[in-house]
């Protein structure tokens, strides 16, 4: 055997060494046969044989060279966009040869208004995967039941779109999950009753579904949670006092419901800073208990069925920027000083019987 052909057989080697395996490469290219994007021409550059370099958002891993990350997103400040002037729209479906990518870690197809079909049962044996981000299409069908094999799985994000059926039961068994977006789809059922093994959950954004049940006491075991969105879906039952003793949690939206029961003492002096819990069914006093630990951005307890006076102890809280208490049955007089020094009169609006700046004045004894 010659120099050169020695040479030759070692360049080829090198070269097959740094180029993504042909089996990857076929599975993104089944991948964008399943799908149509007629604007900015995103495929454009999924051509050569090294679906490694200079794909459009592909990414391989530096030792393997299989390809780890899709990242595809529909708005982006990427020049691809900024010369179109325009955001992404893409149809068609995401294919299941995306499951012969093995070593994917990430999955991005987002915002791309238009992608529609279920999506795929086998993403579950992608055993490497922590982030699978599919927010803003018209995705489909249910959640893959047995998405909990996942273990790696850190961000699911599968809001806006037209996701139905229930949450599955193997979604806790997801050990390391840290975000959780189902937002603004048709997933009906319960939230499940063992929510509270997803230790790690930092974010639970649920909003604008059809979930019913009640609030799972043992959402207040996850430590970590910050961010609960429950709102506008049909959940009844009272409001678990424990969730005003999460140490950090700072956001809880649980309006637009069938919550009933009191407002338990324990959110008045909780980490909570924004507190909505509009539009339900809410009966009772507003607790007292206010206090300098009582910190709101926001507190919304409008469109209820509370009574009473306002509570006199609300103004030793030490912030409230945005309080809202109309269409409730409330009654006496608006405790004068701050917060309420700064409030307009929508504040207070449609009660029964309250009085005082900024509403009328109150009548004399």
């Amino acid at each position: 055997m010659n120099l050169n052909v020695v040479v030759l057989l070692f360049l080829l080697l090198i070269s097959s060494a740094t180029c993504c395996p042909p089996s990857d490469r076929r599975a993104l290219l089944a991948f964008r046969s399943a799908l149509h994007e007629p604007y900015l021409g995103i495929f454009n550059s999924w051509t050569g044989q090294d679906c490694c370099h200079n794909w459009y958002g592909i990414s391989c891993d530096s030792l393997t060279h299989r390809v780890a990350d899709i990242n595809l997103r529909g708005e982006s400040e990427d020049p691809i966009f900024e010369r179109a002037h325009r955001t992404g729209y893409m149809t068609g479906h995401i294919s299941a040869s995306i499951c012969d990518l093995t070593r994917l870690s990430a999955i991005t197809i987002a915002d791309w208004k238009g992608i529609s079909g279920e999506i795929p049962k086998c993403i579950t044996r992608l055993p490497f995967l922590r982030t699978l981000d599919l927010i803003g299409n018209q995705i489909s069908g249910g959640i893959p039941y047995d998405i909990g094999r996942l273990n790696r799985l850190a961000v699911l994000n599968v809001a806006d779109n037209r996701i139905s059926g229930s949450i599955p039961k193997s979604l806790t068994n997801l050990s390391s999950l840290m975000h959780l977006d189902l937002r603004n789809n048709l997933i009906s059922g319960v939230i499940p009753s063992d929510v509270g093994r997803l230790k790690m959950l930092s974010r639970a954004l649920l909003s604008g579904n059809r979930i019913t049940g009640r609030i799972p006491e043992s959402l207040s075991n996850i430590y970590r949670l910050a961010d609960v969105d429950l709102s506008g879906n049909q959940l009844y039952g009272t409001i678990p006092p424990s969730l005003g003793r999460m140490s950090v949690l700072a956001t809880l939206n649980l309006d637009g419901n069938k919550i009933s029961g009191e407002i338990p003492q324990t959110l008045m002096t909780s980490s909570v800073m924004n507190l909505n819990l509009s539009r339900n069914l809410l009966q009772g006093k507003i607790p007292e208990g206010f206090g300098p630990r009582s910190y709101f951005t926001v507190l919304d307890l409008s469109y209820n069925n509370l009574k009473g006076p306002i509570p006199r102890s609300i103004s030793g809280a030490s912030f409230i920027g945005h309080l809202d208490l109309s269409h409730n049955h409330l009654c006496g007089r608006i405790p004068v000083g701050s917060p309420f020094d700064h409030l307009e009169a929508a504040s207070f609006m449609f009660n029964d019987c309250l009085c005082g700046k900024p509403l009328r004045a109150c009548l004399k004894n």
